[in-house]
Formats: structure tokens, C-alpha cells, sequence
């Protein structure tokens, strides 16, 4: 249900009954020989606190904050494998001193585990605590020259702490294992510092990705194949999708890792002048233009979602197909800040999803298009992906909206986008600025369409 658009609604809700199931099952069937589980207060208390916060957080985000959402999500899911790792870790101490000289082998094993769980699931806690933040606006960019050598000589240590753990009597390596944990926590959030906004797409799945290793690990440590299972298919998932975001960018993974695209740098960020002149549109002549066409394309970016005008967009969408023209979206696969973005803001609104080409497919429509309305989307029309090799997004697969007769941007300012760079479309002959609040604009452009 969750691979189609129509029935990706009802697909989560399964998901969401069918986990409720396992925790139930869990709570009131698990037998460790003649025992259950007992202490259901402190079970209970955990589970209503967790509802309670989950649903109000969920009702009370906008849609522009959804990446950040789905970003602390993912930093739970570290953080609750890394407690895992912890607490076996203690277990495991104690069956070493109730059973000093037995089973080194399969201790050994578990130790390998507990220890990539750990180091997996703390690292993906504080690196999505940190995208968090990044997303948020509350944290800036930050490195300094040599950091990349400085996080794999921290990485180094973690991995040599952790081989010299298996050295030592599992009664003193209490000190070594904290180490480590504390190593994590530093390797997650410089790992994740110097990456630039307009990558953290990439990186909140990595990271998620990440974070379904770790809960393999735990799955793994309690013999328990479900959650083995689900947490190979997470990281599988996780990975895979890192790589085809990699590849909408075209940019390699080590790229974005030891890049700083759209980090704010000003290098490529010129002065508004510098390209040549542009020219504005009024409402009332994109009203008639787009009125009077055969086929408008829209393409969603995220001034769209910070303005939370979708549902004025749809609404146009529909006036528009009133009067005979032909209204499609074209969607960029990383427009906004994570993939889909755009396609739930849009469904939000109840755009048929009919309506949503992907890139492929609205390339190939542009050059019998009349009009492209760009509603905040800057970096995914940026020319300079093919044209400008100098360019840091050079090589990246873009709408090629400039194919259109006419083409319509709506931006607040001339500002760059999230790459922080220069746009020549906006200097284009084809190309008419229409300045404001996309749900503004919106808003005044239905009543000029209506009015005509």
C-alpha cells in the first residue's frame, strides 16, 4: 500500500495497527519460561507518555516541518537501540561473573553486536538531533580546515576502543564501553556539522538508514527475527534511497559527506546585478496569460510549503481546468527538504495524484507547455546544472522548464535558493518575476482569473 500514492494513507494506518498488535502481544504473551512480564506500570507509563507526545507533535507540525519530524523520529530510533546496547551490555557483565571461563565465543559475538549497536544507534541520535537543528534553523553550518581527517581519526579511536574492549575482563571494560558512547556522541554531531543544507535530504537517510542497522543489531541480540528482519529491511530501504537521492543530485555519497554544497558558502552567491537584468509581471498579465493557455505546468518548491499555499494552488488548479487549460505538476525528486515532499504537500490539498509527473516524465512535456508557474523553487530549474561547470549542483538532473514558451517564477526576492547560488533562469528572455508570498499571489491570481 505504501508503494502507491492512493493508498499510501491506508498503508500507514495498517502499519500502525499492525504495531499497536506486536506491542500488545508482546506485553501480554511473552513467557520467559513460567514468567511473564510483570512490572506494567512502568510499561504503561512509558507507552502513554510515548502516545501522548507522539500525537500531539504530530498534530501541532506544519508540513515545512516535516522533514525536521521525520529527522527526530529517526533520532529515537537510535537512541532507543543504543539503550539496548547499554543495557545488554550490563546483562552481559553480570553472566561473566556467574559464569566466568564459559561461552567466550558466544560472548564475544554478543559483545561485536552490542558494541555496533551502539556506536550505529548513538551516532544516528546525534547526527538526526543535529539535521534537527540544521532543518530548524537553529543550528548553523559549521567546520574548520582538516575536520574530515579529524572525524575519521575519531572514528578510528571508537573502532580501536572497541577492539581493545575484546582484550580485556568484561568487569573492568565499563570505563572503555562509556568511552565509547561518549565518542559517538562527539563522531554524530561533527559528522553531521559540516554538511550543507541542501544535502540533508541525503543525510536524513543515511542516518535512517543507520538507524535500522542498529535496530537489526538489537533484533539480532534478543533472537528475535521481526525485528531482525524489520531492521535489515529499514537499512536496506535507507541505503537504497540514499543512493538514488545521490543520483538525482548527481553526486556521489563521499561527495556529500566531505562537500559542504549549500552550506552558505558566497563564492558562487553573486551580486543581483552581476547576471543582467530581469523582468517583473503583474498579476493581471499572468492571469491572462495563464488563462488563455492550453497547458500550464506548475512545479511545487519549497516556498510553496513555507508559505502553505498548496490548498490556493489547487484551488487555481481547478479555475484554470474551469476554462479549458490543461493543469499538470512537475516534481523534482529532492524539491523541498526530503523526498515526497512536495507530493504530500500536494495531496494534503487533494491534487489528483494523476496530476503529478515526476522529472522524467514533465521533461518531456515542457516543449508543448505554454506556461511553467515556479511556485519557490529555485536550485531544481537551475540552468547552471548543465551549463556552468564551475557551478556546485553542475551535473545535477533539473526541470527544463526554460523549454516552456513562457515561464513564470514566484519568489519572495531575487535571494538565492538553498545551494546559495545564482540562478540565470531568472535572467532569461522567456522568463517574467512575480515577487510575493506564494499564498498571497495565489489568492490575488484566482480573483484575476475569475474576473476575466
Amino acid at each position: 500500500m505504501l508503494s502507491n500514492p492512493a493508498t499510501a494513507r491506508k498503508g500507514n494506518l495498517t502499519a500502525a495497527v499492525g504495531m499497536i498488535l506486536a506491542i500488545l502481544a508482546t506485553i501480554f504473551l511473552y513467557k520467559d519460561g513460567d514468567h511473564g512480564l510483570s512490572n506494567y506500570g512502568w510499561i504503561f507509563g512509558g507507552l502513554l507518555i510515548g502516545t501522548v507526545v507522539g500525537t500531539l507533535s504530530a498534530k501541532k507540525v506544519k508540513m515545512t516541518a516535516m522533514p525536521q519530524m521525520v529527522s527526530l523520529f529517526n533520532g529515537m530510533g537510535g537512541a532507543c537501540a543504543a539503550l539496548i546496547s547499554i543495557v545488554e551490555f550490563d546483562h552481559l557483565v553480570h553472566l561473566q561473573y556467574q559464569m566466568p571461563a564459559d561461552n567466550n565465543t558466544s560472548s564475544g559475538v554478543t559483545l561485536l553486536v552490542i558494541l555496533s549497536g551502539l556506536i550505529i544507534g548513538t551516532v544516528s541520535l546525534a547526527g538526526s538531533l543535529i539535521a534537527w537543528g540544521k532543518l530548524d534553523g537553529r543550528i548553523r553550518d559549521f567546520s574548520f580546515k582538516g575536520q574530515h581527517i579529524f572525524n575519521l581519526s575519531l572514528l578510528s579511536v571508537i573502532i580501536l576502543a572497541s577492539i581493545y574492549i575484546f582484550q580485556v575482563d568484561l568487569k573492568d571494560a565499563g570505563v572503555w564501553f562509556y568511552l565509547i558512547l561518549a565518542l559517538s556522541v562527539i563522531y554524530g554531531i561533527f559528522f553531521v556539522m559540516p554538511i550543507g543544507g541542501a544535502d540533508m535530504p541525503v543525510v536524513i537517510s543515511l542516518l535512517n538508514s543507520f538507524t535500522g542497522v542498529a535496530a537489526a543489531c538489537g533484533g539480532f541480540l534478543y533472537d528475535n527475527k521481526a525485528m531482525l528482519t524489520g531492521g535489515i529491511l529499514v537499512g536496506a530501504a535507507g541505503t537504497l534511497l540514499t543512493i538514488l537521492m545521490c543520483k538525482a543530485m548527481n553526486r556521489s555519497l563521499t561527495n556529500v559527506l566531505i562537500g559542504s554544497f549549500g552550506s552558505g558558502n558566497a563564492q558562487a552567491s553573486s551580486a543581483v546585478g552581476a547576471q543582467g537584468s530581469y523582468k517583473e509581471i503583474s498579476l493581471s498579465d499572468t492571469a491572462v496569460v495563464m488563462s488563455y493557455a492550453s497547458k500550464v505546468m506548475i512545479v511545487p518548491g519549497y516556498g510553496l510549503a513555507v508559505a502553505q499555499a498548496q490548498h490556493a494552488c489547487h484551488e487555481l488548479e481547478k479555475i484554470l481546468g474551469e476554462k479549458g487549460v490543461e493543469v499538470k505538476y512537475a516534481i523534482h525528486p529532492v524539491a523541498g527538504r526530503m523526498p515526497g515532499h512536495m507530493n504530500v504537500l500536494l495531496a494534503e490539498a487533494d491534487v489528483s495524484y494523476d496530476r503529478l509527473l515526476e522529472m522524467e516524465q514533465a521533461n518531456e512535456e515542457f516543449s508543448n507547455t505554454d506556461v511553467v508557474l515556479i511556485l519557490g523553487a529555485n536550485d531544481v530549474v537551475n540552468p547552471a546544472a548543465k551549463t556552468d561547470p564551475s557551478s556546485p549542483i553542475y551535473g545535477m538532473p533539473i526541470l527544463d522548464v526554460e523549454l516552456a514558451k513562457t515561464v513564470i517564477v514566484n519568489k519572495r526576492s531575487m535571494k538565492p535558493g538553498y545551494a546559495g547560488i545564482e540562478n540565470d533562469l531568472f535572467f532569461r528572455p522567456k522568463t517574467s518575476m512575480l515577487f510575493g508570498d506564494a499564498k498571497k499571489v495565489l489568492q490575488d491570481l484566482i480573483t484575476e482569473v475569475k474576473s476575466l
